[in-house]
């Protein structure tokens, strides 16, 4: 008797997976740092971690757990929601974009 095949698809070799949950939420608190003019080690410090954490947190290499991630966001004055939907919006508009560059170009017809 064979298993049953998985449900998940992994990539195949050509295919790009595209980027980690981790790399993602990365950007988001790098950008929100960056946009709020602040430092790494202030943030760092009211969050209460180390900034060599943040920064390995910012570059997508440390996955922080969800304490972690709430203090940072809050030393951010933001929120794990507003983390979250920030990457989920940067993931929509990727994927988007992706669709639309493998969409079909000129004119076609769908017939019913």
């Amino acid at each position: 008797m064979t298993a049953p095949q998985s449900p998940l698809r992994t990539p195949g070799p050509t295919e790009d997976p595209g980027p980690l949950w981790r790399e993602l939420v990365g950007d988001v608190l790098r950008e929100s740092r960056l946009a709020g003019e602040q430092r790494l080690v202030d943030v760092a410090r009211r969050a209460g971690v180390s900034a060599q954490y943040l920064s390995e947190v910012e570059r997508g290499l440390k996955d922080p757990s969800s304490e972690l991630l709430g203090a940072v966001a809050g030393a951010l004055d933001l929120t794990v929601l507003d983390v979250a939907s920030r990457v989920l919006a940067r993931q929509a508009s990727t994927l988007t974009a992706a669709s639309a560059a493998r969409a079909p170009r000129g004119a076609f017809c769908l017939a019913a």
